[in-house]
Order: C-alpha cells, then sequence, then structure tokens
C-alpha cells in the first residue's frame, strides 16, 4: 500500500507515513537497523545493526512508482524500502522493535 505522504521531522530523525489518513511516525534508527538492503539481511543471515541511535535520514528518493531510497547519516543508502515493507514496518512497529531490542539484549549478553 503507497502511502498518501512522506514527510521527514524533527531534523531527520522522523518519518512520517500517512495512509489515507492513519498516520505513523517511524524513527531513523528503526528504520535504519530494519533496511532491506543486502548489508542489513546478510543474504540470509541478518546483520544485527547496533549503535544507530544518533543516525537521522538525510533524504529521500522515489524510485519508479514503488519504493523510497532512504540516505541515512552514517552513509548507509543501499537499501530500497517498497511500499508493501514500508507498510508492514509501520503497522508492525510494535513487535518489531520489541523484536530487535531483545536481539540486542541477547547480543550484549553474550559478549
Amino acid at each position: 500500500m503507497m502511502p498518501t505522504e512522506i514527510r521527514l521531522q524533527k531534523q531527520g530523525r522522523v518519518l512520517l507515513l500517512d495512509y489515507g489518513g492513519t498516520s505513523y511516525s517511524l524513527s531513523a534508527e528503526y528504520l535504519r537497523v530494519y533496511s532491506p538492503s543486502a548489508e542489513v539481511r546478510g543474504h540470509g543471515k541478518p546483520v544485527l545493526q547496533t549503535g544507530k541511535q544518533e543516525v537521522s535520514i538525510t533524504a529521500l528518493a522515489p524510485v519508479g512508482h514503488y519504493a523510497v531510497k532512504i540516505v541515512f547519516s552514517d552513509g548507509h543508502d543501499s537499501g530500497l524500502y517498497d511500499w508493501a515493507y514500508l507498510h508492514r514496518l509501520a503497522t508492525e512497529y510494535d513487535a518489531l522493535w520489541q523484536d530487535y531490542l531483545r536481539r540486542v539484549q541477547h547480543h550484549l549478553n553474550a559478549k
């Protein structure tokens, strides 16, 4: 589902998505750690992204009529967020964010 509006807020720290009256605010950190890039997805074995609390979004670029490319302040720019994936990140935020925090805690405990 394609958003009806995409807008950056708070100096690129938040991406606002509107879907016909339903709005979602996604942090740059959340979008960065869930980047659909091969670097993050790890060619089948996801690579946990940590230390992204201060990252911001520096640019948004449409990709045809199916996705948006997000450029982050840490230089990461290789993930294309297609509309279906972006909608999933918005609507499943609570579960996905809790899963990420659990994986970070597990990683820290394993050190």
